[in-house]
This record gives C-alpha cells, structure tokens and sequence, in this order.
C-alpha cells in the first residue's frame, strides 16, 4: 500500500508539472521568451525524474517490468517523450518547437494514461505466462521508443508542413498584390525595377526576413534525424517480437493485428527514409508521408486496443 502510495504522488507531481511546462513552451514560441525557454526545459528534467520514480515503484511493488497493460504503457510513452527532449535538447541550442511539440505529447499521453483510462486498467495484474520472458523489456520497450520518436518525427513534419503552407500563403498573397499594382500604376510611371524588386522581396520574404523559415529548417533536419533513429527502434522490436512470438507461440509470424498494422508502419517510414536518401526529397514530399506515418502508428498502437483483438490487444473496449 505505501509503495502504491508513493507511486501516485511522483506521477500526479509529473503530471501537473508537464501541463505548465506546456503552456510554458507554447507562450516561449509565440513570445520568444528566453527565460521561459530555460526553465521549460528544467521543468522537463524534473518530470522525467517524477516518471521514472513512478515506473520503478510500479516495478518494485509489481515485481515486473511497467510493460504489461495500457496504463503502463501510455506512462513509458510519456517518459519517452520526455527522454527524447532531453537528448534532442543537449544536441540543439533553440528547443522550442521542440518543447511546443514534445511536451504536449507527454502531457496528452500521460494525462490520457491518468484521467481517461478506468481506474481497473491503472491497476497492476499478474502477468500471463506467455509474458514472462525476458524479451518483454527487449520487445516492448523497443516498440515503444519507436512510437514516442516516431511520432515526434512524424509531428515535426506536420508543424513544416503547416508553417511552410503559411509561408506560401504570404508568398502567393504579396506577389499578387506586385502584379496588381504593377498593372493599375504602370501609366503612372511604376518603373520595371521597382516591379523586379519587388518581386524579388516577395520570393525572397522567406529567406531574408522571417524567422518560421529557420524553424522549418530545424523542423525538417529534426524530423529526418528522429524518424531514423525511431525506425531502426522499430526494426529491433519487430525482430526481437518474431523471436519472442516463436519462443511462446512456435511461430514468428502469425499475421496477428498489431502484426500487420506494424508491418505497415514499418513500410511508411522505410519509404520516408528511402525517398530522403536515395532519392534526396526534402521539404514537403516527404514529410506528408511522415505525416500519414503518424496516423498509421497510432492505429497500431491504440486501435487494435480500442479493439480488443488479437493476441497484442489490451482490451481496452471489448
């Protein structure tokens, strides 16, 4: 009972702790305060201490890996997203996209784990005999790093793609008001350079006087590099998953649901990575298929669950 005790305060501390690092990062980013900045990623390393006391006391007191249900998971997600902004962090001098993006996925994650999930699925069980093993820490942690940085990628390619969609937006709306006034002053003496000037500082616009498109570029670098290391995560857990699956069940594929929803996921991002490496795409190409990537991951991940089905399912519905 103290152990439960002592879990529930570090995860209720983490919780209301990252919903104000959160808001923190989303005034940093519209505000460019740089104070806030600083203590946003302070408030990031005190919650993933609080997460990870919380999972450890669920270890001690279960006697197994916080691996086994829904809630546990959604938990180590969080911690994951957590993670992933400290690491990303030491490596980047700028991290507020990354805040506005890692944060609230910890947040929503973890506040989806505490408040949205029945108070029985929260609660620890024994664990079934095919999950006694000791590929349950190689597999399932795998598995779940790669979602928590894959769907990091996959939502800093939908932030490029709506910034990048704004811009463009502005580009279209200045160049047409340079032709507009072009055509209806040019009897008035509007002289052909000052037409090519102006053009020239509507396409330039981006290049020269904005700042989205300095993010865009760390957008696009981030998501490249994170989406790489999310899908190497995803290959070992898949592949440490096949040699599981036929040590309990004598089989390495069965095709199960979350089997070929991760197949599938496995195969939008390896397309994503062949498009950005051999092929050379940038910009917005490739981040719509990161993009669908991200929907796809969650189907594997929580749609089967909402299911119930299949031998991978939790049974959150059904």
């Amino acid at each position: 009972m103290i152990l439960i005790t002592l879990e529930h305060i570090p995860a209720h501390v983490s919780f209301s702790l990252i919903s104000v690092v959160t808001a923190v990062y989303w005034v940093t980013l519209v505000y460019q305060i740089e104070e806030l900045s600083s203590s946003g990623g302070k408030g990031m390393i005190v919650t993933f201490v609080c997460i990870t006391g919380s999972l450890v006391t669920r270890s001690l007191y279960s006697g197994h890996l916080p691996l086994s249900n829904l809630y546990e998971s959604f938990m180590f997600l969080s911690w994951s997203s957590s993670l992933i902004h400290i690491v990303i962090d030491i490596w980047s001098r700028d991290t507020r996209w990354l805040g506005a993006i890692t944060a609230t996925s910890a947040m929503l994650t973890q506040g989806f784990a505490t408040l949205g999930l029945p108070e029985k699925m929260q609660q620890s069980a024994m664990l079934v005999p095919a999950l006694q093993s000791h590929w349950l820490m190689m597999h399932v942690s795998m598995i779940l790093l790669s979602y928590a940085t894959l769907l990091c990628g996959s939502l800093s390619s939908i932030a490029y793609l709506i910034i990048t969609s704004q811009i463009n937006r502005k580009i279209v709306l200045i160049t047409n008001n340079c032709f507009l006034r072009s055509f209806l002053t040019n009897k008035n003496g509007y002289s052909r350079d000052q037409e090519e000037n102006d053009l020239e500082n509507a396409f330039n616009f981006p290049l020269t006087n904005s700042r989205q498109y300095q993010m865009t570029s760390q957008l696009d670098h981030w998501s490249y590099r994170t989406i790489g290391i999310g899908f190497s995560l995803l290959t070992i857990g898949i592949l440490s998953g096949a040699v599981w699956a036929n040590e309990a069940w004598g089989s390495y594929w069965s095709w199960d649901p979350k089997e070929t929803w991760a197949l599938i996921t496995w195969t939008i991002y390896a397309i994503y990575l062949h498009t950005r490496i051999n092929r050379g795409w940038q910009g917005e190409k490739p981040a719509i298929v990161a993009s669908l990537g991200f929907f796809i991951v969650w189907i594997c991940y929580l749609g089967v669950d909402l299911l119930g089905i299949g031998l991978h399912s939790y049974g959150w519905l059904v």
